[in-house]
């Protein structure tokens, strides 16, 4: 490995390996940004995450106040992923920038090719789910546990299922009219 190789594997080595406790859950961004991965602001990464391949955190951003539970995979060898501000990532999510062709070519293989990732601000990402390469996944919107996104997904709105489709838009002024609620209380 290269030095930039050497440092990631040992940053991302030592986050992914520090004991889950309350102290050191809020720290460990510290150690994934030494790793190489862009964090702006603080976020909350539980860990681990996979990273393939090594010498890639590079192309991982993450932004100020985004949550990221446990055993997030990135499979970003060329492209960007991008998450935004304020995200909560479930555990078991996997973005994976790669894509291959469906035709086997003697001596050749399938081919690949790569298209970076878009997750904006204030989204919220279910349990298991895979986000493929070229989504852009819209701001405010909610992708329900286990659903695969293979296309763009509007903000506000509720997507799930295999593979993922809108399943209701998210309303503004009831999530306001819902917030009110519960301050009242």
């Amino acid at each position: 490995y290269k030095g930039k190789h050497m440092r990631e594997l040992i940053f991302l080595t030592l986050a992914n390996h520090l004991p889950r406790i309350k102290l050191l859950d809020y720290g460990r961004f510290i150690l994934y940004k030494l790793a190489g991965i862009k964090i702006s602001g603080k976020a909350l990464i539980f860990g681990p995450l996979t990273i393939r391949p090594i010498g890639c955190a590079k192309n991982i951003s993450i932004g100020d106040g985004t949550f990221l539970n446990t055993h997030i995979r990135f499979g970003c060898p060329e492209n960007q992923i991008t998450i935004g501000n304020n995200c909560q990532i479930g555990p078991g999510v996997m973005f994976e920038t790669t894509e291959h062709g469906l035709v086997y070519v003697p001596n050749i293989g399938r081919g690949s090719y790569t298209r970076p990732i878009v997750v904006k601000d204030n989204v919220w990402i279910g349990a298991g789910v895979i986000i493929l390469s070229g989504v852009t996944i819209g701001e405010g919107a909610v992708i329900a546990a286990g659903a695969v996104v293979t296309k763009d997904i509007a903000p506000l709105t509720v997507a799930g299922g295999v593979p993922a489709r809108i399943l209701k838009e998210i309303q503004k002024d009831a999530e306001e009219k819902s917030s009110a609620t519960m301050e009242n209380k």
